[in-house]
C-alpha cells in the first residue's frame, strides 16, 4: 500500500503542490475578510446610520474562521504527501500573520471605529489595542519558526494562546453581536466597545506561558476517551439550538481557562501540568 501511494507521488509531482494551496486558500481567506470589512466605509459614505453593518463585519469573521479550515489541512497534506520543508512551514507562518494577525485586528478597530464614533484621542486607544494583538501575534509566529527550525518535539500543550484560538475568540463576538441583534441591544453595544480591550489581552495571552490544551490532538483522542466523546455530543446538540452562543462560550471559555488553571495552581488545588510547546 505504501509503496502504491509513493508510485502515484512520483507519478503526479504536482501533489506536492496541495499544501502550499491549501496554505494560499488560508491567506486569501485573510485577505477577502479585510477588503469585505473595509466596504463598511463605502457603506457609511452613501447610507445614512449604521444600519447593516454588523453584517458585513459578522461575515468577514466566518471568512476568518473558514481559514482554519485550510490551516488545518495544510499541514496533515505536507506529511501525508511527504511534502513538509522549511519553506512551507514559512508560508504557513505569512499566511497565519495575515488571517489570524492583521485581518482580526483590522476587523475590530473598523468595528471600534464604525458603530461607536471616536475622538481623536479614543481612535488613538483603539489604534494601540489593536497593534498590540498585532505585534503579539507577530512574536508568537516568530517563536513558532524558531521552535519548527530546532525541530523540537510537540506535547499535549501549547506555552501561550495558540494565534488560531485568538482570533476564533474575536469572531466568535462578533458572529454573536450580529446574530442577537446587536445594534438593538444595549448590552452587547457595551460588549462590542469592550471588544478592543479584549483584543490586546488575546495578544499578551499569545505570549504568555500559560498552558493551553492542543485542540487538534484533543479531537483525535476522542475514540480512546469516552467521557470526551459525551463531551462533545452534548456540545453539537447545544449548537444544534444556539451555534452563536455555544461557539462564545466554548471559545472564550477556552481563553480564560489557562490563566484560571494557573491561578488554580499557584494556590494548590491543582497539580502543576507538564512542559508545554510552542
Amino acid at each position: 500500500m505504501k509503496q502504491r501511494f509513493r508510485d502515484l507521488l512520483a507519478r503526479n509531482r504536482w501533489l506536492k503542490w496541495v499544501p502550499n494551496a491549501l496554505t494560499l486558500g488560508n491567506a486569501l481567506c485573510g485577505f477577502a475578510a479585510i477588503l469585505y470589512t473595509l466596504q463598511v466605509y463605502e457603506k457609511m459614505m452613501y447610507r445614512d446610520g449604521t444600519a447593516g453593518l454588523e453584517k458585513i463585519f459578522a461575515v468577514s469573521a466566518l471568512m476568518i474562521l473558514s481559514a482554519m479550515i485550510f490551516d488545518a489541512f495544510d499541514g496533515y497534506a505536507a506529511r501525508l504527501l511527504n511534502a513538509a520543508s522549511m519553506h512551507g512551514i514559512q508560508m504557513d507562518s505569512l499566511a497565519d500573520m495575515v488571517t489570524f494577525g492583521v485581518a482580526p485586528a483590522t476587523v475590530v478597530a473598523v468595528m471600534a471605529h464604525a458603530l461607536n464614533p471616536l475622538l481623536p484621542r479614543q481612535f488613538m486607544l483603539v489604534w494601540c489595542l489593536c497593534a498590540v494583538y498585532l505585534g503579539c501575534a507577530a512574536l508568537r509566529l516568530a517563536k513558532y519558526n524558531v521552535h519548527a527550525m530546532l525541530e523540537k518535539k510537540s506535547s499535549e500543550k501549547f506555552s501561550g494562546l495558540p494565534y488560531p484560538g485568538a482570533a476564533a475568540a474575536v469572531c466568535s463576538i462578533i458572529i454573536f453581536y450580529a446574530v442577537e441583534g446587536g445594534p438593538e441591544r444595549q448590552i452587547l453595544q457595551r460588549l462590542i466597545s469592550f471588544l478592543p480591550y479584549y483584543a490586546a489581552v488575546l495578544g499578551l495571552l499569545m505570549v504568555s506561558n500559560f498552558q493551553y490544551q492542543h485542540f487538534g490532538k484533543w479531537i483525535f483522542s476522542i475514540p480512546r476517551h469516552k467521557k470526551r466523546l459525551l463531551i462533545v455530543v452534548i456540545v453539537l446538540g447545544a449548537a444544534c439550538y444556539e451555534p452563536a452562543l455555544v461557539a462564545l462560550v466554548l471559545i472564550n471559555g477556552y481563553v480564560v481557562w489557562a490563566p484560571i488553571a494557573a491561578l488554580a495552581v499557584k494556590l494548590g488545588l491543582l497539580k502543576s501540568p507538564s512542559e508545554a510547546h510552542i
